[in-house]
């Protein structure tokens, strides 16, 4: 028999582009990635954790500078989870996404997303324990805060029925 008082019933969230999370209670966070990508930090020993969601790799331009780009969103979900009691130490990674399709673009964002999410997580080392990234697959993500699980559905084709609030007809 199950104590329903103990039973932890997690919040489900959906990360949009250039967003960020770091709940305080156990969270389900959905995000749909195509070229972007998803770093998912996760506190080993205060068993919490937090996700971006960034499109582009690298922005320089001071005033200009948001999480919709790699080098301010991981350092940004870093110093958050660190600002909110975490120890660098304790702290470990997983990165999903960076996909690449040559029919929609010639440059392959998804591959520099990747190396900008790698570069700032080794430079501060913080083990990356699970990757899904690259190939010309989309992907649906899934991922427990409080767990450290995430489930990932790899799709052909992103309809704009995918992005959240699922306003659109769903068939493909």
């Amino acid at each position: 028999m199950i104590d329903s008082s103990r039973a932890l019933t997690p919040t489900h969230y959906f990360l949009e582009p250039g967003f960020m999370v770091m709940p305080d209670s156990p969270t389900v966070i959905s995000v749909v990635l195509g070229s972007g990508v998803s770093v998912c930090l996760y506190d080993c020993k205060r068993k919490v954790g937090g996700m971006n969601s960034f499109q582009f790799p690298m922005i320089r331009e001071k005033g200009k500078t948001t999480t919709r780009f790699g080098n301010v969103a991981v350092w940004t979900l870093i110093r958050m989870m660190v600002e909110n009691g975490s120890k660098i130490q304790n702290l470990e990674a997983l990165i999903v996404g960076g996909a690449h399709n040559p029919e929609l673009s010639h440059q392959n964002m998804g591959q520099e997303n990747i190396r900008i999410a790698r570069r700032i997580l080794a430079r501060e080392k913080i083990a990356v324990t699970s990757e899904d990234i690259g190939g010309s697959k989309g992907r649906k993500v899934v991922y427990s805060t409080h767990t450290n699980e995430i489930a990932v559905l790899k799709v052909g084709k992103l309809r704009n029925a995918d992005w959240y609030p699922y306003e659109d007809d769903r068939t493909p």
